[in-house]
């Protein structure tokens, strides 16, 4: 790695290594081949969130010299209310980038990657690979003085999925009078679109097999019930008008309709070649909604249990009620490799959901428990100094296990968890301590709301991964 001392020696590689974006250089590593033996396997929810869709597509077209030019103003403290507001979001994109760069997933789910609801607009993804990740970024940090150029990252295949999240219902859902997004949307969001996820690969992904669970309904769920008004004498959250205390909470025509999935549930398969032939490994991706937000009733939380849950029944031979949007039914089969991905909003020792629920899927026959509570449980050296000097959430600091948390809520909500077949040999959260390269890329109190290394920065979750051995 070249290191540069000035920011501006910076943007001059950056101009030269713009330049190299065709798989015949020497900048960028051609798809893996039949040889690698190693496949990392990440999950990191970008907290990209935008008031709409285009703010994040006009952010991802800024061109490495726009985005370098907005940098030296930066550092020169010259930048307009205007482009201040612009700067720190691309300071956030490059460190979220310079993150995947230094961690170089060969297969990554990214969270709160917002869409336009159906997911086949994919000029935000498509931004993001060619102007940020295709370009080297600064290993320190975004905002280091000094520069140490990462290695740029390739993935030939992108996904984006269709979400639930701001896709507006027929019905008021959350009982106030009116029927308005965000609060009637499927899916908690101020647009279509809001809290979407997707998908970067650098192996092909089977998109003739790929399974979508958008439109699976919760009532179809085993055990599931329309939820009930249980907090009922709380001054705070009053039981809206025309309803009592053990009511249904939705009504009979908005239950039978709503869906199970707070964003939706996909399965994904990608094509790795390995000496032996193709091997196939199903991606089964979700971002269940937090079980916290609730007022009357344990509409979350029940929520979140059901998204979770839904995983365990199809891995396990328990999901024959199970159907896709395209009307096949039932899980996977039982010879196929998995891995779970996603900010699955639960930890299993802590936290307002139900535990008992990540922990079955956990602690399932069918996961590799080495890499869930194993020794190959994703860890880092930043997660429990976050919890001592109380950047991370205060409630949370007495975490049974400090060093495998991946949020600065201080719990484990981020999970990667493999099938049983799969032999994991290496994993971690990217969480760099003080005394780490890379502070600056989560920790910086000159950006933004800096929140105790927060969204401003890069994202208040981490990348999480494993090493899958073929």
């Amino acid at each position: 790695m070249k290191v540069f001392k000035t920011a501006a020696a910076l943007a001059v590689s950056v101009a030269l290594l713009a330049g190299c974006n065709d798989e015949t250089n020497n900048y960028y590593p051609g798809e893996p081949t039949p040889e690698t033996t190693d496949v990392r396997i990440g999950t990191y929810n970008l907290s990209f969130d935008r008031s709409t869709y285009a703010d994040l597509v006009e952010e991802m077209k800024l061109t490495p010299a726009v985005q370098q030019d907005l940098m030296d103003k930066w550092f020169d403290g010259t930048l307009t209310d205007g482009e201040l507001a612009v700067a720190e979001k691309v300071i956030q994109i490059r460190n979220v980038a310079a993150i995947i760069q230094t961690e170089r997933p060969a297969v990554l789910l990214m969270g709160e990657f917002n869409n336009d609801g159906t997911g086949e607009d994919q000029q935000a993804i498509q931004g993001f690979r060619l102007n940020y990740l295709s370009v080297p970024q600064n290993a320190l940090g975004s905002t280091s003085d000094d520069v140490e150029l990462l290695e740029p990252i390739q993935f030939g295949y992108a996904e984006s999925f269709a979400t639930n999240t701001g896709l507006l219902s027929d019905h008021d859902l959350d009982r106030n009078g009116t029927v308005a997004l965000p609060g009637d949307a499927w899916g908690f969001g101020f647009y279509h679109g809001q809290y979407a996820f997707g998908l970067l690969s650098q192996y092909p992904i089977d998109t003739e097999n790929v399974r979508t669970f958008q439109n699976f309904k919760w009532k179809d769920m085993p055990g599931e019930a329309n939820p009930t008004i249980t907090n009922c004498e709380d001054e705070n959250n009053p039981i809206p008008e025309g309803l009592a205390c053990g009511d249904e909470w939705y009504t009979a025509e908005a239950w039978a309709e709503k869906p199970m999935s707070s964003k939706n549930h996909v399965d994904a398969p990608i094509i790795i070649p390995t000496a032996d032939g193709d091997k196939v490994i199903h991606l089964l991706m979700s971002h269940p909604t937090p079980p916290i937000f609730d007022t009357v009733t344990e509409n979350n939380k029940l929520l979140n249990r059901a998204e979770i849950k839904f995983w365990d029944d199809y891995i396990s031979g328990e999901g024959s009620y199970i159907y896709d949007d395209a009307g096949t039914k039932g899980g996977i089969s039982a010879d196929s490799s998995f891995v779970i991905l996603g900010d699955l909003n639960a930890d299993p020792e802590s936290g307002d959901g139900y535990l008992d629920t990540i922990k079955g899927l956990m602690y399932s026959d069918h996961v590799n428990q080495l890499a869930t509570h194993g020794v190959y449980a994703p860890s880092s050296l930043g997660g429990p100094e976050c919890l001592s000097n109380g950047e991370c959430r205060a409630e949370n600091w007495g975490t049974k296990y400090p060093d495998v948390i991946t949020s600065t809520s201080g719990l484990r909500l981020d999970h990667v968890i493999p099938s049983s077949d799969l032999n994991i040999t290496d994993s971690g959260v990217f969480w760099p301590a003080s005394f780490e390269d890379g502070r600056l890329m989560m920790n910086d109190e000159r950006v933004g709301n800096w929140g105790g290394g927060g969204k401003s920065v890069s994202s208040d979750h981490r990348l999480v991964w494993i090493n899958v051995e073929l």
